[in-house]
């Protein structure tokens, strides 16, 4: 007799491959995916994930792909094992980050693409940070299509390029290393980075409470001076 149940699909939470194989690409993905948690911290429905599985067919373990960071607009932040689609009312990530190490060969990443394409990624970005190269898609209709090369540099369309869903801007120049901008102008920074100023921020308001502190005490050992000479401040 045949079951009326189907067999539990089981989705592991790892693929049994490293985050990163070298600390040039691991660092890129840390600081792209923490300066996009930080972007977005106010807005409860915005997910941001780093390395984590992605699988957008329920009942088949084996569709899935761990993007080096994704942004999902309408989803709520939160930990997740993994990324399933069909939990998360069925909608995919829209942005997606790849940072590429020596060791990814073009047929894996056009694999990726592909991926991305079929299960309805909106912009694609891959970042090559040993050739200092920079590349781009954009969903037009069914298709992820490459935001044009222009005249000049190999990077000429995707310098100054401003993604319309997080608004960051891309800045490639040749020769240079990439640098990421918020849409206030602000420029993505290193975990290092981030912690001295957090520190500068701190010691800033330190020193402005114990400014205002001094301040107040000098005014009360005026008004005592005048008080002594019977006047009243």
């Amino acid at each position: 007799m045949v079951s009326q149940h189907p067999a539990k699909v089981y989705y592991p939470d790892s693929d049994g491959q490293p985050m990163a194989d070298n600390t040039k690409q691991f660092r890129w993905i840390v600081t792209i995916k923490e300066n996009l948690d930080l972007l977005f911290a106010a807005d409860p429905n915005v997910f941001v994930a780093g390395d984590l599985l992605w699988y957008p067919v329920e009942g088949d373990n084996t569709i899935r792909n761990a993007p080096d960071a994704m942004v999902v607009f309408g989803r709520p932040k939160g930990d997740r094992g993994s990324y399933q689609q069909w939990k998360e009312d069925n909608i995919p990530p829209q942005v997606v980050f790849e940072i590429l190490s020596p060791g990814n060969r073009m047929g894996e990443m056009d694999r990726k693409r592909q991926f991305y394409e079929r299960y309805g990624v909106a912009e694609y970005y891959i970042y090559d940070p040993d050739r200092l190269d920079l590349s781009g898609w954009m969903r037009s209709d069914d298709k992820l299509v490459s935001i044009s090369q222009g005249e000049g540099s190999a990077n000429a369309a995707i310098d100054d390029w401003v993604s319309v869903r997080l608004g960051i801007r891309f800045v490639m120049r040749a020769g240079e290393e990439l640098v990421i901008y918020r849409p206030d102008g602000e420029k993505f920074i290193g975990f290092g980075e981030l912690d001295e100023l957090r520190r500068s921020q701190q010691r800033r308001a330190e020193n402005a409470e114990l400014r205002a502190e001094n301040a107040e005490r000098e005014a009360e050992r005026l008004a005592a001076k005048l008080r002594a000479l019977g006047i009243e401040p």
